[in-house]
């Protein structure tokens, strides 16, 4: 091969290589993916059937990535017109007072259910080993100034639907079993809880149902069926998606709209909006 040649191949493998570089970086960061399924939810009223419930999580404002994609989703998920929305935590990245700022003006833009909306707090949220309380608080102030119901292990009904949210385990204030102790299995119940290494914790006094999560960004990079090299969790198995738990209770794992580092790779950022039915089985 001449030196001519060589350099031309170089070339060519070179670009070839850089394409799922570029691709990982500047484009499915930003391609957010809309997730439509069914949620079935035992005790749920004929008037609730067919409403539409949108889950956003892991929002992650911060300097890490162009946060003006979220006021964008947030545009494109109001063609939904959902009933219920819910925002399960992890709202900036830092918790700096930077954050706090660029946090206020993307609410602005929120995305809010005709029914109700409704937030938990993760562990970003906590700031700096996720023990800031100042920055917790600030946090949840900035979202209930702008129309969210926060919950911190506590619950609300909703014209029927009631939603039991937890704070995040890895800050000082989660406590579960202060809603759990008491909750009604007589009703249609939702848990919102952060990370899913949760459903794993004996805190559950017998609860049968869904549980919404975020906190793994689905591994932000992975191979499906290979490898997912990073997952901020202890259970390897909750990854994204779907998961029956074998006794009653089902989690779905959102794959998080924001991003940690601006790179994804076959992990989509995700909007899910799940419609509402009655779940028949005893």
């Amino acid at each position: 091969m001449t030196r001519k040649k060589f350099l031309k191949r170089l070339l060519q493998l070179s670009a070839v290589g850089a394409l799922p570089f570029l691709y990982s970086w500047q484009i499915e960061p930003f391609w957010v993916e809309f997730v439509e399924r069914k949620l079935p939810i035992k005790n749920l009223s004929e008037e609730l059937e067919g409403k539409i419930l949108m889950q956003i999580s892991d929002l992650h404002v911060g300097n890490r990535f162009d946060w003006n994609f979220l006021i964008e989703s947030f545009e494109k998920a109001q063609d939904y017109n959902p009933d219920f929305v819910v925002y399960t935590g992890d709202y900036v990245n830092h918790g700096t007072e930077e954050d706090h700022k660029n946090l206020e003006k993307v609410m602005e833009k929120a995305v809010y259910g005709k029914l109700g909306t409704f937030g938990i707090l993760g562990n970003h949220d906590y700031g700096k080993n996720w023990k800031d309380l100042g920055s917790s608080e600030e946090i949840y102030q900035i979202l209930e100034n702008n129309g969210i119901t926060m919950l911190k292990n506590e619950q609300t009904e909703s014209h029927g639907l009631n939603i039991i949210g937890f704070d995040d385990l890895w800050s000082p204030n989660f406590d579960p079993m202060k809603v759990m102790k008491d909750h009604d299995p007589e009703k249609a119940n939702l848990v919102l809880c952060h990370n899913p290494d949760v459903c794993d914790k004996d805190v559950w006094n017998g609860y049968q149902g869904w549980i919404l999560s975020g906190h793994t960004h689905g591994g932000q990079c992975r191979i499906p069926g290979v490898i997912t090299p990073i997952l901020p969790v202890e259970n390897r198995k909750y990854v994204s998606g779907e998961i029956d738990l074998q006794d009653g209770r089902m989690l779905y794992i959102n794959r998080a709209l924001g991003h940690s580092y601006q790179v994804r790779f076959m992990v989509r950022p995700e909007i899910t909006v799940f419609k509402l039915e009655r779940d028949e089985k005893v």
